[in-house]
């Protein structure tokens, strides 16, 4: 699908179908819209009133033109209430256009966005909103189907006023890549365990490491053992895949700073011993959705190369029931020296992100963001579509909630305090992998975690357990998996390299 940048009257314009906004607000239509309805004879207002158009979100009017202007359609797209619009408001509207434009066998397309106005925002960052819900709404995960849809919409015109043009394309190059990320990282998620394990994983990260000439070590069993990473290496001995440490870094010649990302990495999570329930144990394919974000982040920064050095790290392991997998009441030490007590097998996540974690310390960023399906207490806390966002910097913790804000990727900041630091505390170790209360396990999870960074690294921890995979899909998310944080961490690299 091309998408390219215009500045034109919409009745000249030459594809299948042009789109124009409403609000639920208008009482008159826009000036654009009104030259459309002048060229058609006024069968514009005439439809809008027979069908009694309230311009909501996601409601359409479509118009066929009966070749009175050069497109075959005129298709009016409500954003409902201009009170509540938002970007990313433009970027749900992005999604529904494509899907309808699909569903109506239009091949090309020019979308206006010259009158529509958000408060805080021009053209071109609604431009670019567009352009990533549209590849955003696109997106199928089809690869085993044998029988699969066929049509594609071919091109897309987003039509801007003249004075945003260069802007407005540059957005909309920036856009596309985000997205794609963003897809990509979908379908390294959605893929199962008995296509991509802890090998084939690696593999794909040092694919990824060729293509755009990052610096990568993949480390095996023997060399994790030897750095000391016994509370990883325990979680990956139940599996016949052994485990892989993956360190890929994008170094620029003009580093303006430092950032870690760490990414939760399981394979395939069983519960170990502790095995969960069926229902329980399905859709675990997403628990490497930190991981497959890593490398999704890292496909952006190889196209848009911001001037900062950012490391990826992923602790690669498969949680696995088996005469080798290790036990509640073990006692295992990580990398930076924290004995740990294990209280259950199934809280196996913290375990690998302790010692990537450590690892990560001894890198010495200036930042250190860590991305996990770590606890369905978040889930129960935020819902399916809200990540908690946990840390030891309070100035980080708000850059990555302002951003999100932007990229409509939903998340809330959860609480550390120390009496809930005191339900870690393990009986024979120095902490334990579980709490010893049902409640506030979102939050214990993330005090574990703190145990194993410097206090002086600013720290981020968000808990993606909620959005990062979900079965029924939303606005531009399929059923499936999200991609979920992509773009806000992109945006971030992006902001700190300035």
């Amino acid at each position: 699908m091309k998408i390219k940048v215009s500045s034109g009257k919409l009745e000249k314009a030459k594809t299948n179908a042009v789109v124009s906004f409403l609000y639920k607000e208008d009482k008159n239509f826009p000036e654009s819209v009104e030259q459309l309805n002048e060229a058609l004879k006024d069968k514009i207002r005439k439809l809008y009133k027979s069908q009694k158009f309230s311009a909501e979100e996601n409601s359409f009017l479509v118009v066929p033109t009966f070749g009175e202007i050069k497109s075959d359609f005129v298709i009016l797209t409500g954003l409902g209430s201009k009170k509540k619009a938002e970007l990313d408001t433009i970027r749900r509207a992005g999604a529904y256009i494509i899907r309808k434009a699909k569903e109506l066998k239009i091949k090309s397309l020019t979308i206006d966005l010259k009158e529509v106005i958000l408060d805080e925002f021009e053209q071109s960052y609604m431009a670019q909103a567009l352009v990533e819900g549209i590849i955003l709404g696109d997106y199928s995960f089809d690869k085993y189907f044998t029988k699969k849809e066929k049509f594609e919409v071919e091109e897309i015109q987003i039509n801007v006023e003249r004075k945003y043009l260069k802007e407005a394309e540059e957005a909309v190059r920036v856009g596309k890549i985000l997205a794609e990320a963003q897809n990509f990282t979908r379908d390294l998620v959605n893929e199962p365990a008995n296509v991509i394990n802890t090998i084939q994983f690696a593999k794909i990260a040092e694919d990824l490491a060729k293509e755009y000439g990052f610096e990568i070590k993949i480390y095996d069993e023997n060399e994790i053992e030897k750095m000391g990473m016994g509370a990883y290496l325990a979680v990956a001995k139940g599996s016949e895949n052994p485990p892989r440490f993956i360190h890929l870094t994008y170094r620029p010649k003009n580093s303006k700073g430092e950032i870690a990302l760490v990414g939760k990495g399981l394979m395939f999570d069983s519960g170990g011993l502790n095995i969960k329930t069926g229902d329980f144990m399905r859709w675990m394919k997403s628990d490497k959705s930190g991981a497959c974000a890593v490398l999704g982040i890292f496909k952006a920064i190889g196209e848009l190369k911001p001037d900062i050095t950012v490391h990826g790290i992923v602790a690669a392991a498969e949680n696995m029931p088996s005469g080798k997998a290790y036990r509640p009441d073990d006692i295992l030490k990580a990398k930076n020296g924290v004995t740990i007590e294990v209280g259950n097998t199934d809280a196996e996540g913290r375990l690998t992100l302790a010692d990537a974690l450590s690892y990560a310390c001894e890198l010495k960023p200036d930042m250190i963001i860590d991305m996990a399906t770590l606890t369905g207490a978040c889930v129960v806390a935020l819902g399916e579509f809200t990540a908690g966002v946990m840390g030891n910097n309070q100035k980080a913790i708000d850059k990555v909630l302002r951003i999100s804000k932007y990229t409509g990727e939903w998340m809330w900041q959860l609480p550390f305090n120390d009496k809930l630091r005191e339900q870690i505390k393990a009986p024979h170790a120095d902490v334990y992998n579980i709490s010893t209360s049902r409640y506030g396990g979102a939050i214990t999870a993330g005090l574990f975690l703190e145990k194993f960074v410097d206090p002086k690294i600013p720290w981020v921890h968000i808990d993606i357990a909620g959005p990062a995979h979900n079965t029924a899909g939303w606005y531009y998310h399929p059923k499936g998996a999200t991609g979920f944080p992509v773009r806000t961490i992109v945006n971030l690299i992006l902001e700190e390299s300035k």
